[in-house]
């Protein structure tokens, strides 16, 4: 079974405390996930993190061995053909706001992070410069909402919008670039 988000939030935020990292854990996560999406799922991923956690500086070692656990998890989740990687945020039981707020925030930390490790983003396709786009605007939503079932709906909009962006993203950094080198070596094999 699955570890429910807020206990994961709130292990990670254990760890950021004990390290003196003022970074919120859906921050974190955000960073994290938009690295590997961005094409540092495989190799060079825990320098950038590193660059945007601690100034460059190395890790603690528990908080580093909880970062390349959740990296692991991350790049199952954004391969998995079922789509079943989700955002590490705060649970219903919270209020939208705060919700919302750590939505924003998740978003703003992907989208630093893809733009830390991918050179190339204004090369992407279209659909993923518009996605890209969207998140920006996403970033500045307003945080000042109603406890309703329409703000509530809307939010879950977003959340799936956040949520399918970030695997467009991977599929088109990471997927397609293995794939794309799987296929040159494969010719080279015929040649």
């Amino acid at each position: 079974m699955a570890t429910p988000p807020s206990l994961q939030i709130d292990k990670l935020r254990e760890q950021l405390d004990s390290a003196e990292i003022g970074q919120h854990p859906v921050e974190v996560h955000g960073a994290l996930v938009g690295i590997i999406s961005g094409g540092g799922a495989e190799t060079d991923w825990l320098q950038p993190m590193c660059e945007l956690m601690n100034d460059g500086k190395a890790l603690p070692t528990s908080l580093s061995s909880l970062i390349q656990e959740m990296h692991q998890d991350v790049v199952a989740r954004l391969a998995d053909p079922e789509f079943g990687f989700t955002l590490l945020l705060p649970e219903e039981e919270e209020s939208l706001s705060s919700r919302l707020e750590a939505l924003s925030l998740w978003t703003q930390s992907f989208l630093t992070g893809i733009a830390v490790v991918q050179p190339k983003l204004n090369q992407a396709s279209e659909d993923v410069r518009d996605v890209i786009r969207d998140l920006a605007e996403i970033t500045q939503v307003d945080l000042n909402v109603t406890e309703d079932d329409e703000c509530e709906s809307a939010f879950q909009e977003l959340l799936e919008f956040v949520r399918m962006a970030a695997i467009l993203c991977f599929a088109e950094f990471v997927l397609h670039a293995q794939a794309s080198a799987t296929g040159a070596q494969d010719q080279g094999i015929l040649h």
